[in-house]
């Protein structure tokens, strides 16, 4: 099961290079003068600090199409929310969420990518989610330590990244842990300081009780985000129109079968990023 897990840290194959020439400008000319220019930038910045390695420096030149400028701003409010949320995600390494990851996982990411290449996320925020052992701040913190995982795939910075959030049998317990402090927290991140490709958000299974969550949620919402966002209730031929069955598990309607996996299975992958992760803590404002 560990080698499903295995990274994907190879170059571009083909398909993906000329999807990123198409949508992302990237070329190797123009991958090279922007990695000069953003190298140039961060060493005149006296208030940010980020290795200027090349491979470092592309995680933020993709998702802002190779504008070293606009990589610039994007690295400066990553290290501004660093900062505000010093507690919740400064120092934070795997080894500290390896009980919410091995013995009550709530979320997880599939083994396959879908049609597009994307990477999915499965958030499991109905009754699946033990509340007593798994904080909201855990979740969050799981979020976050994946989003770096997937930073460490060329072809995932390039395709970008699907999130279901299953919300099968939610009830007040969940529904207390989805406090307004953790839905600022996680917006602010996805919508300013997430250096990823968000390309959709998909919200299935929610039950009537659902839309006291969506209240909290709703007014945060920008508008490219909300392009973004789908509701597709029990119907996953909704669900469909945007994943294609054959890349979804049978718990969605999928062609594949169920998922028979977790975060317990793919904890030791994250593990063996502790140094990557490490030396990403120490990225941001200057001290």
């Amino acid at each position: 099961m560990a080698d499903r897990f295995k990274l994907e840290e190879g170059p571009l194959d083909e398909k993906t290079a000329e999807k990123a020439k198409n949508e992302l400008r990237e070329t190797p000319e123009v991958r090279e003068k922007a990695i000069k220019e953003l190298r140039e930038l961060l060493k005149k910045d006296d208030k940010i600090y980020f290795a200027d390695r090349d491979e470092v420096l592309i995680r933020y030149l993709r998702p802002t199409k190779f504008y070293p400028e606009s990589a610039l701003q994007l690295m400066h409010r990553i290290a501004e929310f660093r900062k505000k949320h010093h507690d919740v995600v400064g120092d934070l390494m795997p080894e500290m969420l390896e009980k919410q990851c091995c013995q009550y996982p709530s979320v997880n990411v599939l083994v396959n990518r879908d049609q597009d290449g994307r990477r999915v996320l499965i958030s499991k925020v109905g009754e699946a989610w033990n509340t007593a052992e798994v904080s909201n701040v855990h979740v969050f913190q799981l979020f976050y330590l994946i989003h770096q995982a997937a930073l460490m795939e060329p072809a995932t910075q390039v395709n970008g990244v699907v999130v279901i959030l299953d919300f099968e049998g939610l009830g007040m317990k969940q529904v207390k842990e989805l406090t307004p402090t953790f839905s600022l927290r996680l917006l602010s991140f996805i919508q300013d300081a997430m250096p990823l490709r968000l390309k959709e958000v998909h919200i299935v299974k929610q039950p009537f009780l659902f839309n006291m969550v969506w209240q909290i949620f709703k007014p945060l919402i920008k508008e490219k985000l909300k392009k973004r966002l789908f509701f597709h209730g029990d119907k996953m031929e909704s669900l469909h129109k945007h994943m294609s069955p054959d890349c979804l598990p049978a718990d969605y309607k999928g062609k594949l079968p169920k998922v028979d996996y977790s975060s317990k299975e793919w904890y030791p992958t994250i593990r063996s990023l502790d140094k990557v992760i490490a030396e990403n803590n120490t990225f941001g404002l200057k001290k």
